[in-house]
């Protein structure tokens, strides 16, 4: 289809596909967002302890890390819309298991095939709007996106919170089955199928599998301290480089960490989306646990966080594009690192003006800071025909990163076993909290030494800024910007 022919932005058509879209990809970042706050009562209700936690959440980012790129080369050569779709009904059909899981083996089972319906659903929705409107309005589409997405991360922990209390946590995966059926009626009546002519004939499904593997052999490692495991994980990782510098169709291309800029950024994404994954794993479980709160107060604690990432996210992707992106990546971590001292305020007598507020205003603010720019400089740092897989190869980084948090931090931190000592919880909390300080400030350092401060990053002509890259579960993946 030429670029002529594909619907504008202002047509029905076109709105359709933004519906279609939005809806696809909130769903997927509301299920992230609203499980975090369901863990404690995940726990009492299935009589599981921090490891069936830990495995609650890893058991999604760890399938969904390790295929979603291969979702993405799926998409380009099979079809977008099939394989979104296809994507989304697996999302509904493993969210309807993990509402009716009956014990904690069935819900990371469950989650697994969660994340790889999310591993197909997630790099189409960007895909789609790329390949299926008119290239004079991708922009607009694009920050309509974003800005829809952020708003559904905003609502998503008062929302799910809310749930949680009113009708307990399984409804948090019941609410995805008419969300995504509205989205896969919509594509399938709506939205026109498109391909990349110019995809690979051969995906790269022994890359695919071999990190998955070794993942999961590092992940189970870290949980259950089990030293073997971790040396198979990281010698399968090891075994992945290999094979990707081999393959002439890889998932990961060598050839994109030839710049500067980029390894570095993916770097810095590999030590701050690390904190972040066990700032938000432990902070709701904090808050509920030690604090007292309930699911609802503990999801609105955090609001602030998403708010000023939405209101400043664009203004920083600004700055940096004109002035490069050295100074906000290596002053956000700082900031955030200085929100996370503050958060250790948190205890059993916590007021929320005075110990959790501040905390979180300030660590959001240095997000705001940090990922906008963050993101500039991945998609800056290649060429315009490379930015799809650039930011896919970053938002997969983040994905591990993440994964591997969650995994190793509660041990490192002394929380397991049961959840019933909020005093020894608490204790935990505290030695967390200074690793991801400690992280953080690593990953300002590898800005500040990495970036060379005359360079600038290169503006995207039809893209802004990505506010929905600000998002914490990672960066947005990138629309393809090739010509059509």
């Amino acid at each position: 289809m030429s670029t002529t022919e594909l619907p504008r932005l202002g047509s029905g058509t076109g709105r359709w596909i933004l519906l279609a879209t939005i809806l696809g990809s909130s769903v997927a970042s509301l299920d992230t967002t609203v499980v975090n706050i369901a863990l404690p009562r995940i726990g009492e209700s299935l009589d599981t302890d921090v490891a069936g936690l830990q495995w609650t959440l890893n058991g999604y980012t760890l399938t969904l890390a390790s295929f979603i790129l291969l979702g993405g080369s799926l998409g380009d050569k099979l079809g977008r819309r099939k394989v979104f779709v296809c994507g989304t009904v697996a999302f509904a059909i493993s969210s309807v298991l993990c509402g009716a899981a009956m014990n904690i083996e069935m819900l990371v089972a469950a989650r697994i095939l969660q994340g790889v319906a999310g591993a197909m659903l997630m790099p189409g929705s960007l895909a789609l709007i790329s390949s299926s409107i008119d290239e004079r309005d991708q922009g607009a589409a694009i920050g309509l996106w974003s800005g829809f997405g952020g708003v559904a991360g905003a609502l998503g922990p008062f929302l799910g919170g809310w749930l949680i209390e009113v009708a307990g946590w399984r409804s948090i995966f019941f609410l995805n089955v008419p969300l995504t059926l509205a989205v896969v009626l919509v594509a399938l009546r709506h939205v026109p199928e498109s391909r990349d002519p110019n995809a690979a004939t051969r995906l790269d499904l022994p890359g695919a599998v071999v990190v998955a593997l070794g993942l999961g052999a590092l992940t189970l490692g870290l949980i259950d301290t089990i030293a073997p495991l971790i040396v198979i994980g990281v010698v399968l990782l090891a075994v992945f480089v290999a094979i990707e510098l081999r393959s002439d169709h890889p998932l990961v291309p060598p050839a994109l960490f030839r710049s500067r800029v980029f390894t570095a950024a993916n770097l810095v994404t590999l030590a701050v989306y690390a904190a972040l994954g066990g700032v938000f794993f432990l902070l709701v479980l904090q808050l509920q646990l030690v604090a007292g709160y309930s699911p609802l107060m503990a999801g609105v604690a955090t609001v602030p966080v998403t708010l000023i990432m939405l209101t400043l996210s664009a203004p920083a992707g600004r700055w940096a594009q004109m002035h490069g992106p050295r100074i906000p990546m290596t002053l956000g971590p700082l900031l955030a690192a200085a929100g996370l001292v503050l958060l250790l305020r948190i205890g059993p007598d916590t007021t929320y003006l005075v110990d959790v507020l501040p905390g979180v205003l300030v660590f959001g603010l240095g997000l705001s800071v940090l990922v906008a720019p963050l993101t500039g400089a991945v998609l800056g740092a290649v060429p315009s025909s490379e930015a799809g897989i650039a930011s896919g190869v970053n938002n997969a980084v983040a994905r591990t990163a993440q994964l591997l948090a969650v995994a190793a931090l509660p041990g490192l931190a002394g929380i397991s076993g049961a959840l019933g000592d909020p005093k020894a919880f608490d204790d935990g909390f505290t030695t967390a909290m200074w690793l991801c300080v400690g992280l953080l400030v690593t990953g300002s350092v590898l800005a500040a030494v990495l970036l060379r401060p005359e360079r600038h990053v290169p503006v995207l002509d039809n893209v802004d800024c990505l506010p929905q890259c600000a998002a914490v579960s990672g960066p947005a993946l990138a629309p393809d910007l090739d010509e059509k």
